[in-house]
């Protein structure tokens, strides 16, 4: 039987382009924890159905709205449930998530606005991994002794 993963973690800090952008934010340490078979990387947003590159979000209250005014809360929440469904599967108990991201921010996100202004509260994802007793931590929170 396979060790289950300790860690559920953002794609792209894992090194997957799936930034809304296309890109990545790779950190190699949560890379090498993938690697490694610590960790699993899941991307609510491609889960959910959004494409890469898609146009910028954040969290509005309890929604999630495009830069272009579109509401996304079904799509990020469908994706939400689907990494959480991955998380659950590989064993993992804590998470290390992309900060400020309107899926996966964690204490502090984008405000919805659209001017990098920040507020406390979890993306969609971060919200749903707390709800469920996950520990959570950004790439900005995150240190190797944790392992």
């Amino acid at each position: 039987m396979q060790k289950p993963c300790r860690y559920v973690v953002s794609a792209c800090l894992a090194g997957q382009c799936c930034r809304y952008d296309g890109r990545s934010n790779l950190r190699k340490e949560v890379a090498a924890l993938v690697e490694a078979g610590q960790a699993v990387p899941v991307c609510p947003e491609v889960l959910g159905g959004l494409p890469t590159p898609r146009t910028p979000s954040e969290r509005r209250g309890e929604d999630v709205f495009s830069a272009t005014g579109e509401n996304v809360t079904e799509a990020f929440a469908a994706g939400a449930e689907a990494a959480l469904y991955i998380a659950e599967e590989c064993g993992c108990s804590a998470a290390i998530l992309k900060a400020r991201s309107p899926s996966c921010g964690c204490g502090r996100i984008y405000d919805g606005t659209f001017t990098r202004t920040l507020t406390d509260g979890d993306g969609l994802f971060a919200a749903l991994l707390r709800k469920k007793g996950f520990q959570l931590f950004t790439e900005e929170t995150f240190s190797p002794e944790h392992v």
